[in-house]
């Protein structure tokens, strides 16, 4: 039996795991929300919710730790996981992909924030969960708690604009670089959540996880279906040529 030369055992392993590592990637959070949701449902992170809200105030329940400044920056990142904020990137990326004719990706980037953005709404309707009690609120809310919106509606969309700028990087450390800053912006989001008293722990990582899920999802789908259409595309040609 002839051996396989190193490049395209390589290349056959990829063609292995990739999908297996995507799969993980789609189902591992989504069985996190669930286990969180049973949780919460059954009152049993109460300890867990309570006792890191409370670590980040000081005696009084209405003054975060940390000077002003500390506060004042965090309202600041909170907004860029607002419904305003979210909405105005979007529709600049989308039309900036529609420019260039990327149809494609702008299509994957609207079908995923707006389905975010409707799973998200549906989910708080049917956990009806209020917003924490235990601490004085630093900015208004007027949404029921789990999932937190900011924590899944940020992972949605910047996760999904990562992945889609990562695509058109060559170099390897750029991909990770554009990754790795949207999951850092994802992740700053949904801790102010929780800094400013407006939404429980376990809603931030609830939100983390169906967004992280659902961004993958619609990126994998968007992946799938180019490289078909790709593959058509190709035959088309490959039979014409003959």
């Amino acid at each position: 039996m002839r051996a396989l030369n190193p490049k395209t055992w390589f290349k056959l392993a990829r063609q292995e795991i990739v999908p297996i590592a995507i799969f993980l990637g789609i189902a591992l959070p989504i069985f996190a929300f669930v286990e969180i949701a049973e949780e919460v449902g059954e009152g049993e992170t109460r300890w867990f919710d309570e006792s890191i809200l409370l670590a980040l105030r000081t005696a009084d329940p209405a003054d975060p730790i940390g000077p002003r400044w500390v506060e004042s920056s965090v309202m600041d990142i909170t907004a860029l996981g607002g419904f305003a904020v979210l909405a105005l990137v979007t529709l600049m990326a989308v039309f900036y992909l529609l420019v260039n004719k990327k149809w494609g990706s702008a299509l994957t980037l609207l079908v995923a924030t707006i389905g975010g953005t409707l799973i998200s709404e549906g989910l708080k309707v049917g956990f009806n969960r209020p917003r924490p009690d235990l601490v004085a609120h630093v900015v208004e809310t007027t949404s029921m708690s789990f999932p937190s919106g900011h924590a899944m509606l940020s992972a949605v969309t910047y996760l999904t604009l990562g992945a889609l700028i990562a695509r058109t990087q060559e170099k390897r450390q750029m991909r990770g670089y554009v990754l790795g800053g949207a999951i850092l912006v994802t992740l700053l989001i949904g801790l102010t959540r929780i800094y400013l008293g407006v939404h429980w722990p376990t809603d931030v990582l609830a939100g983390w996880c169906l967004g992280a899920s659902w961004a993958l999802l619609c990126w994998a789908v968007a992946t799938w279906l180019t490289n078909q259409a790709g593959m058509t595309n190709a035959r088309q040609s490959s039979s014409l040529a003959e």
